[in-house]
């Protein structure tokens, strides 16, 4: 058959086919290579919880938490992998974030007293100071105030009473080692106030104040006893007591305050003033209170005891002079609550006044019963503790006359904080 001219081109190009579709048939299946990359689903290793892709190290950069994560690393040149493949530098490992301490000492370290806690630990500084004058008035009363002869000593020979003391000896040490459980009333108190937060200065003073007390308590218990109970310092031991339990329980109030801005009058300014009036002869009741002691028959010695000394005044013209000054807080009692009713004042303002003045009535009954019973051991007692009750009743009016506004956001009206009395 005869070639023609046309047929020329075709046969070049079949004589050329075999040496193409080598390279076509490369390029198609590196395409196709690529797309089933594309294709293949992430896959999750089970041991980390973390996806891993089929992507290559310069998809994802080295330096990100999953690429570190799965890229392995090589201990002897602290490398990872793939940046040893690559070549390129590792990236600069994150220092860890120190642990915070959690043994016992930094927990300690690190509490804060609760505010049930605050409460309740000045609440018992505030019973505490008042138990102490009650066992003190049982030393006394039992005629037990030389049971221990000397001090800080019970004896020149023993710290302990020994045999030969008796009962008067056992009463006397027992009230000694009960100033340690006050202290350590006292010491709580403290230590709850050190450990609020925020920290409140005034809480912190007054708790310390109390701890000198209870120092000052001890000193002047001792000279009491070295001076054969000299009535004088028997009567400030006595009053130092009365001062404490004053003091307790105006911690007490302070700390069921919010705060320590300044506080808002409830009452007439006049008023308040009646109720310093008031206070300060409530005072100078509870002075003569212990002159009357200091002159009558219950001089804490025992008979043979060298102490016997009493005060230079007749038991009748102290008493008069006591029952004389019960009239006038009486009457001051009186005259602030018909004050306080005439004024508007709150419920809680009048409240504490009516209850002060049926304290004075029930110790007026008291003080008259045991004056003319000649002064039976367990009425005195009970109108020593008596006399604490209706002194920090006192203080309980004077500090119901101002309350203390808790804070609150900027744009609201504070809000009053009435501190049950």
């Amino acid at each position: 058959m005869t070639q023609t001219a046309g047929d020329a081109p075709a046969a070049g190009t079949n004589t050329s086919t075999p040496a193409a579709v080598p390279a076509a048939s490369a390029g198609a299946a590196g395409a196709a290579g690529e797309a089933a990359e594309a294709k293949v689903p992430a896959q999750t290793d089970r041991a980390t919880g973390k996806v891993a892709t089929a992507e290559s190290p310069a998809a994802e950069p080295a330096s990100s938490p999953s690429a570190a994560a799965s890229d392995p690393t090589d201990r002897a040149t602290g490398k990872s992998a793939s940046a040893a493949a690559t070549g390129s530098p590792a990236a600069p490992a994150t220092p860890a974030t120190p642990a915070t301490p959690t043994g016992p000492l930094a927990r300690l370290l690190a509490w804060r007293t609760p505010p049930a806690i605050l409460t309740w630990t000045c609440f018992v500084a505030f019973v505490a100071n008042i138990a102490i004058i009650v066992t003190g008035g049982a030393v006394r009363l039992t005629d037990s105030g030389l049971g221990c002869p000397t001090w800080p000593t019970c004896t020149d020979g023993s710290l302990v009473p020994t045999s030969r003391l008796g009962a008067y000896g056992i009463v006397e040490f027992t009230n000694r080692m009960l100033t340690f459980a006050v202290s350590v009333a006292v010491g709580a108190a403290i230590i709850a106030c050190l450990r609020w937060h925020p920290r409140r200065a005034v809480l912190n003073k007054l708790s310390w104040t109390l701890f000198v007390g209870v120092v000052v308590q001890a000193v002047i218990g001792g000279i009491s006893v070295r001076t054969h109970l000299a009535p004088i310092w028997v009567s400030l031991h006595m009053l130092v007591s009365l001062g404490m339990v004053a003091l307790s329980y105006v911690l007490w109030v302070r700390s069921r305050e919010p705060n320590d801005n300044d506080p808002t009058p409830t009452v007439q300014p006049i008023l308040r003033r009646l109720g310093y009036v008031l206070t300060a002869g409530v005072g100078a009741l509870l002075i003569a209170g212990t002159i009357v002691t200091g002159s009558g028959p219950h001089s804490g010695a025992k008979a043979g005891d060298p102490g016997h000394k009493r005060f230079p005044l007749s038991p009748a013209n102290a008493t008069q002079l006591h029952a004389d000054l019960v009239f006038l807080v009486v009457g001051l009692t009186v005259a602030l609550w018909f004050g306080l009713k005439a004024t508007g004042a709150g419920p809680r303002v009048l409240t504490t006044v009516r209850d002060l003045f049926l304290l004075l009535m029930a110790q007026g009954v008291i003080g008259y019963v045991q004056y003319f019973t000649h002064l039976p051991v367990l009425l005195v007692g009970i109108h020593m503790f008596g006399a604490a009750i209706v002194w920090a009743a006192t203080w309980r009016v004077l500090l119901a006359m101002r309350e203390r506004k808790a804070e609150t956001k900027t744009g609201t009206e504070p809000q009053a904080q009435a501190v049950p009395a």
